[in-house]
C-alpha cells in the first residue's frame, strides 16, 4: 500500500509539472510578441501579385504621343512592396522600359507616367489626385474607395483574389486609352 502511495505521489507531482510547464508557456506567450510568418508570406504575395498587376496595367495602356523611351512608375507614400516592385525596373513594355521611383514630394509627381498610391495616402488622395487631373498620368491604388476619389485603376483584395476595377471617364479626361482586354478583366468599370 505504501509503495502505491508513493507512486500516486509521483505521478500527481509529475502531473502537476506537466500542467505548470504548459500554464507557464501560455503565459508567456501572451508577454512576448508573436510573430506571424503566414501572414507576412501572404501579404509578400499580395503584393507580389499587385506588382505583377502593374505592369500589366502599364502594358495594356496607351499614352497620347508618348516618344521617351522611359515610363516613371512612381510610387507615393509608404513602400509596402518590398523588393516586388523594384523587379520591374528596366522591364520593357513595348519599346519603353520602366524606371521605379520612390517618390516623397507631391512636388516631383509631375515626372511620372505611372503613380501608385499606397494606402498610407488615404487621407490626402482626393487632393493630391485633383492636383494630377487631365494630365496623362495614369493613377493605381490598393485603397477602399480610392476610385470616387478620382484613381483610374484601383486593386482590392477580396476573397483571397486581387481584382481590379477601372474609372475610365477618369482615364479618358487624362488622355489615355486602356485596351479592351483590361476592361474585360475588371470587376467594374465606371464611365
Amino acid at each position: 500500500m505504501r509503495e502505491l502511495t508513493q507512486q500516486f505521489k509521483l505521478l500527481n507531482t509529475s502531473i502537476w509539472r506537466c500542467i505548470g510547464r504548459f500554464l507557464l508557456i501560455i503565459l508567456c506567450s501572451f508577454g512576448l510578441p508573436i510573430s506571424h510568418p503566414v501572414a507576412k508570406a501572404d501579404n509578400m504575395l499580395e503584393y507580389q501579385v499587385k506588382a505583377a498587376f502593374i505592369y500589366n496595367f502599364i502594358a495594356f495602356t496607351q499614352w497620347p504621343e508618348n516618344t521617351d523611351p522611359v515610363i516613371n512608375l512612381c510610387l507615393y507614400g509608404v513602400d509596402y512592396f518590398g523588393q516586388e516592385i523594384d523587379k520591374l525596373q528596366n522591364r520593357a513594355v513595348g519599346t519603353q522600359s520602366i524606371k521605379v521611383m520612390h517618390i516623397n514630394s507631391i512636388n516631383q509627381l509631375q515626372q511620372c507616367q505611372v503613380i501608385f498610391f499606397s494606402k498610407s495616402t488615404d487621407n490626402a488622395l482626393a487632393s493630391i489626385v485633383n492636383s494630377l487631373q487631365n494630365r496623362p498620368i495614369l493613377t493605381l491604388a490598393d485603397t477602399p474607395n480610392a476610385i470616387s476619389r478620382g484613381i483610374i485603376i484601383n486593386m482590392n483584395l477580396i476573397n483571397e483574389k486581387i481584382v481590379f476595377e477601372i474609372n475610365l471617364a477618369n482615364a479618358r479626361k487624362s488622355g489615355l486609352d486602356i485596351s479592351s482586354k483590361l476592361l474585360q478583366l475588371a470587376t467594374k468599370v465606371h464611365q
